[in-house]
């Protein structure tokens, strides 16, 4: 994830502030220290010093700008010194909701990481904390908890009576746990909602509201979202009180990266597999993500460049649990080098340095594209966004087209054997599909139908 700016020859000229002069405790800002993150990006520039205020936010910003530790710095800070804030006592201060379970252990390690150092007082009264006993320990580490559906309730339940200071959650199970009396929301005093547009993207917003209406009236309440439809705009006049808004890095008005190259032509459906595969043979392609429209689709064509000899993995719906994160794993630590995801599956994928990302069909609107280009040029990376236009899509293209002003609209027709394909990608002439042995690609058969039995005469 694009945390901050790494600054390892100090102060310089036009240089952004650090966070210590952005107000940031001590304790913070050393956790942050090690991991080499001294300056901001320019969303927690912006950002870091209202949340600190305990004012509502509203943040547009394209996935990858840094945006986590733009509202984790200042909902630890608070958390953890903030006399505004209640004394953290093991009942919830801050509840951050998420829209998917990659997510939601994203954001807690960022959050984790920032609150390293974070201890508070001991209350052996308080509810729900528990110390040691006879351990004389006066303070504790400031406690942060996923929740999120898909595994068993028993470990979170077992962690929330423990004591936790901030959740990380997705909207399903903290309703759940909510409405079981296992988790009391009204001590939450700081909420933040991310990726705002994907949770209303999977119907989750009746859930966000039930949720928000369980929480303290007086509430800090913070926003972030790459685009802003009407029912999220409606949503922040409902819910937040005078909320500041911040786009940064032009997110309103550039909806896609500066950084990206954008490439799109119509690609005939018979000759697609061939034009990925020679694309994914482009100079200086790095780690590549190619995003699929269903779930069986993502099968299909890891299997297919699996069988051309590509290092490709697969993360989809229909795999289990352990085998995604074993999947998103081996992308991360370069076992392999394409992934083929769907766009739910996709927020797992937390990694800087992507070369490439590759629309093998368009997407279904500009919300979606936004999100998934934005997992190419960021960090300060340069990045490639190529779209293959199915002859029957150039009309819903024209209308991505036209909403971000991409001046790509009526993209040309190339195969994957044209002059202006190889030259465009600079391939050479004699370039072919396979690059090497038939591979095995985990997530391949997960979304594949099974066999039908042939029926009886």
């Amino acid at each position: 994830m694009a945390h901050g700016a790494h600054d390892p020859q100090g102060s310089s000229a036009g240089a952004p502030p650090t966070f210590a002069e952005l107000g940031v405790a001590a304790e913070i800002v050393d956790a942050l220290a090690e991991k080499d993150i001294l300056r901001p990006f320019a969303i927690q520039e912006y950002a870091v010093p209202i949340a600190l205020g305990g004012q509502d936010l509203i943040g547009q910003a394209r996935t990858g700008m840094g945006k986590t530790l733009g509202f984790g710095i200042p909902v630890v800070d608070r958390v953890f010194d903030d006399a505004t804030v209640s004394a953290p006592n093991g009942t919830p201060r801050a509840l951050v909701v998420v829209p998917t379970r990659e997510l939601c252990l994203q954001v807690t390690d960022d959050i984790a990481l920032a609150a390293r150092y974070a201890t508070v007082p001991v209350d052996p009264n308080a509810p729900g904390v528990q110390t040691p006993e006879g351990s004389g320990e006066k303070t504790r580490p400031l406690s942060v908890l996923s929740t999120y559906g898909g595994v068993g309730f028993d470990k979170q339940v077992e962690a929330i009576r423990a004591g936790v200071d901030i959740i990380v959650g997705t909207p399903g199970r903290l309703l759940d746990l909510s409405r079981q009396k296992l988790l009391d929301l009204s001590t939450v005093e700081i909420v933040v909602l991310d990726e705002a547009d994907e949770m209303l993207a999977q119907g989750f917003l009746e859930d966000v509201q039930d949720i928000l209406a369980l929480t303290n009236p007086q509430r800090q309440t913070m926003l972030f979202s790459a685009t802003m439809p009407g029912p999220i705009l409606a949503l922040t006049r409902t819910f937040m009180n005078h909320p500041v808004m911040i786009q940064a890095d032009n997110a309103a008005t550039e909806a896609t990266h500066s950084t990206t190259t954008q490439i799109a032509f119509q690609s005939h459906k018979m000759d697609r597999m061939s034009a990925l595969s020679r694309i994914l043979q482009s100079p200086g392609r790095g780690r590549t993500i190619v995003f699929a429209r269903t779930k069986r689709q993502a099968a299909t064509v890891a299997q297919d460049l699996a069988t051309l000899g590509f290092k490709v993995g697969a993360v989809h719906g229909d795999m289990k649990q352990p085998d995604r994160e074993i999947s998103l794993n081996e992308f991360r630590t370069g076992s392999i080098d394409i992934m083929v995801a769907t766009d739910v599956a996709a927020r797992g994928i937390d990694v800087d340095d992507v070369t490439h990302v590759i629309n093998y069909q368009v997407p279904d609107d500009e919300r979606t594209y936004v999100h998934r280009i934005g997992r190419t040029g960021r960090a300060g990376h340069t990045g490639t966004a190529v779209s293959l236009v199915g002859w029957d899509e150039v009309q819903r293209w024209n209308a991505i087209d036209d909403a971000l002003n991409l001046n790509l609209a009526n993209p040309p027709q190339w195969f994957s054997s044209s002059p202006e394909f190889l030259d465009r990608f600079d391939l050479p002439e004699d370039i072919t599909d396979r690059v090497g042995p038939r591979r095995h690609v985990r997530g391949a058969q997960s979304a594949t139908a099974p066999a039908r039995k042939r029926p009886p005469r």
